[in-house]
C-alpha cells in the first residue's frame, strides 16, 4: 500500500493562449490505507484528475506521487494501481474465473497461486458459486463485483475506481456500496473513487475532495463538508435538498433580504453585502408566535420526511420536517425559529465561506 500526493496539478489541452486549462493547482495528500472520494458535477475535471494518477492522462504541471516515488513520467503498467471502470470491461468469451486471472496470466504469475489470489477475491465479493460462468449469464452487479475481483487479485498499492456504480439500479447501487466499504475494511488499500453522486461520497468517503471547474473547493470529511462548507459551491452541491442561500444586507442582529428584515439570533460577522446559508432541517416551525415569516407553497411527501417549499419575502426557501409531523397548508404562514449554531456565511464577491465572528450589537 501507498500515500498519494497531488502537488499543484495542472492539467492543460493545446498550447499557448488558446490552451483549455482543465484542472487547476490541485494539491491534497491521500494517506496510505485511506479511502477518499472525488465529487462534483459533470465537466468539474474529477475523472481527468484520477487519470492523471492513473497515467492515462499527461499532467502539465506539477507532481503526482505514490508512495514515494514521483510518477509523472512512469507508465500506468509500473505504477501498481489496479482501475475500476463504469464499463465493466470484461472479456465475454472467458469465464468470471478466468476474467479475473487473465492479468495474473500475463504476468506469469504460477498457476497455484493465481487459484488461490482468485478463490479469495470470490470469497471476499461472494462470487463463490459463479466462477464457471461468463458475463452475459450474470447481473449488473456481480458484473461489477467481477470487475473488483480482478482489482483484487493484482494486489495494487492503490484502487482507483471511476463511476463504478453509475449504470447500476438505486437498489443494487446501495447495496453495492456497502460492499464496497467491506472491501476496503477487509484489504485496507488506498483507493480513490470518482462520483458525481452527493450521496454516494457522503457514505463511502472518509474525507472527499470537492471539485468544481478543475478546482478543488474543499478537501475534509463528509462530517466536516456538510457541517462547514468551505464555498456556496460545496453548501449548494453536498446535502439534499441543498443549503437555502440568501444574498442580502447585514446590519448587527438583522439581516435585510428578499423586501423583509430578518432578526438574527447572532450578529452577523460584519455588516454589508452577504449570503446567509441555512440548511433545511435547522429551522423549527412549531408553535412560535415570532419568528421568520415563511409563506408556504407546496409541500412534497418523501415518506420519512416532507419537504416544504415556499418563500421569505420574495425569496424561495425550503424547509425540511419529520414525515409524522402534520404539515402546514398551502397557502399558510409560519414562523420559523433557527439556531446560530447553524448560521452559515459567505462573501457574495469570492463565495468563500466568511469564518469571523463579531460581536453581537
Amino acid at each position: 500500500m501507498a500515500s498519494i500526493s497531488l502537488r499543484n496539478v495542472v492539467k492543460r489541452y493545446g498550447h499557448g493562449p488558446k490552451a483549455n486549462q482543465v484542472i487547476h493547482g490541485v494539491n491534497a495528500e491521500i494517506k496510505d490505507g485511506e479511502f477518499v472520494v472525488i465529487v462534483g458535477p459533470s465537466g468539474c475535471g474529477k475523472s481527468t484528475l484520477l487519470r492523471m494518477v492513473a497515467g492515462l492522462e499527461e499532467i502539465s504541471g506539477g507532481e503526482i506521487a505514490i508512495g514515494e516515488r514521483v510518477v509523472n513520467n512512469i507508465e500506468p503498467a509500473e505504477r501498481d494501481i489496479a482501475m475500476v471502470f463504469q464499463n465493466y470491461a470484461l472479456y465475454p468469451h472467458m469465464t468470471v474465473f478466468e476474467n479475473m486471472a487473465y492479468g495474473l496470466k500475463i504476468k506469469k504469475v504460477p498457476e497455484a497461486e493465481i487459484k488461490a489470489r482468485v478463490d479469495k477475491a470470490a470469497k471476499i465479493l461472494e462470487l463463490g458459486g459463479l466462477l464457471d460462468r461468463t458475463p452475459r449469464q450474470l447481473s449488473g452487479g456481480q458484473r461489477q463485483r467481477v470487475a473488483m475481483g480482478r482489482a483484487i487479485v493484482r494486489k495494487p498499492q492503490v484502487f482507483l475506481f471511476d463511476e463504478p456504480l453509475s449504470n447500476l439500479d438505486a437498489k443494487l447501487r446501495a447495496h453495492t456500496r456497502l460492499e464496497i466499504q467491506k472491501l476496503h475494511r477487509e484489504l485496507g488499500v488506498t483507493s480513490l473513487f470518482v462520483t458525481h453522486d452527493q450521496v454516494e461520497a457522503m457514505t463511502l468517503a472518509q474525507r472527499m475532495i470537492v471539485m468544481n471547474g478543475g478546482h478543488m473547493e474543499q478537501i475534509g470529511t463528509p462530517e466536516e463538508v456538510y457541517a462547514r462548507p468551505a464555498s456556496t459551491f460545496v453548501a449548494g452541491f453536498i446535502g439534499s435538498p441543498p443549503m437555502n442561500l440568501l444574498k442580502g444586507q447585514a446590519q448587527g442582529l438583522t439581516f435585510k433580504v428578499g423586501g423583509i428584515t430578518l432578526d438574527l439570533p447572532e450578529a452577523a460577522p460584519r455588516d454589508g453585502e452577504l449570503i446567509l446559508g441555512l440548511r433545511p432541517e435547522h429551522l423549527d416551525h412549531w408553535q412560535h408566535e415570532q419568528g421568520w415569516p415563511f409563506e408556504v407553497e407546496m409541500i412534497e411527501m418523501l415518506g420519512a420526511e416532507r419537504l416544504i417549499y415556499g418563500r421569505l419575502g420574495s425569496e424561495l426557501f425550503t424547509l425540511r420536517i419529520d414525515g409524522t409531523q402534520t404539515p402546514p397548508a398551502p397557502g399558510s404562514t409560519l414562523k420559523l425559529a433557527l439556531s446560530d449554531k447553524h448560521l452559515h456565511w459567505f462573501d457574495p464577491q469570492t463565495t468563500r465561506r466568511v469564518e469571523e465572528k463579531a460581536s453581537p450589537q
